[in-house]
């Protein structure tokens, strides 16, 4: 299957298109939705499910023998679980509602997330905000953008002067390791957030808005688009132990290259 640079442009396009879409019907549905508990705190609305169907039958329109993975056909699915074979065609990795209890609440930080992974890369990143009317988009070896104006992470030196970002997850047990990493991190850092929004929090890394992101909860379709952002703005992904960043792995640290290594360190303390 081919990357290069016309086909990735086309793969760009199409996932912008049906970003736009998907974001409009998660306007469409703002003042009318119902919603619902996957588990406890962890909610899903109709807009999630409309965002979907819509994006979904916009990459598979276009790109028929491409994988689909959504975030609203995996429900108690592990990330381990949605991994595609080495040999899978490229797989369109989409949360339509990323940040959905800031949506229920009418918090303007919530955002479609598309992106696109194959032979162990992800290769196309699109993370629309449709509150702020911001559009963040990336493609391998194209670069990284904001509403069509290149982005770069920042040049903060390091975690002292950084504003760092996390994601907490729904499930309570599950809090209590990021309580004790934000613990530790309060020492060292100029001042930490949540803002509800994993996509949007790596996006603003992209833009050096942030300066690092960690969490230990993650699935695939919250760091598929953030991951392709984040690389092509110059940034550094890995593991919270270190290794090669996996979008199929709960866990990431991402952030520009004098911030990964200090935060790394510090998380790992």
């Amino acid at each position: 299957m081919s990357t290069e640079p016309t086909r990735l442009r086309e793969y760009l396009s199409v996932a912008i298109e049906a970003a736009r879409r998907g974001a409009a019907e998660l306007e469409r549905w703002r003042t009318k939705f119902s919603v619902r508990e996957k588990s406890r705190a962890d909610l899903v609305t109709d807009a999630d499910t409309a965002s979907q169907k819509i994006v979904k039958d916009i990459l598979l329109g276009a790109f028929p023998d491409h994988v689909f993975i959504g975030e609203e056909d995996s429900v108690g699915k592990s990330p381990e679980d949605v991994r595609p074979p080495s040999d899978a065609p490229p797989a369109w990795v989409v949360d339509p509602l990323d940040g959905t209890a800031n949506y229920v609440h009418d918090v303007p930080a919530y955002c479609v997330s598309i992106g696109l992974w194959h032979a162990g890369k992800a290769i196309v990143g699109v993370i629309l905000d449709p509150r702020q009317n911001e559009l963040f988009s990336a493609a391998d070896g194209l670069g990284a953008f904001l509403n069509d104006k290149p982005i770069r992470v920042s040049t903060v030196p390091g975690v002292t002067d950084g504003m760092i970002s996390t994601g907490f997850p729904a499930n309570y047990q599950k809090q209590l390791r990021n309580l004790e990493a934000w613990k530790k991190l309060t020492e060292h850092a100029q001042s930490l957030r949540r803002n509800g929004s994993t996509a949007l929090s790596m996006a603003y890394v992209a833009a050096g808005r942030f300066d690092g992101y960690w969490a230990y909860d993650n699935y695939p379709w919250d760091v598929m688009a953030g991951a392709a952002l984040i690389a092509e703005a110059g940034g550094v992904l890995s593991t919270t132990d270190g290794k090669p960043f996996d979008p199929y792995r709960p866990d990431l640290i991402a952030g520009n290259p004098g911030v990964h290594p200090e935060l790394l360190g510090i998380l790992l303390s």
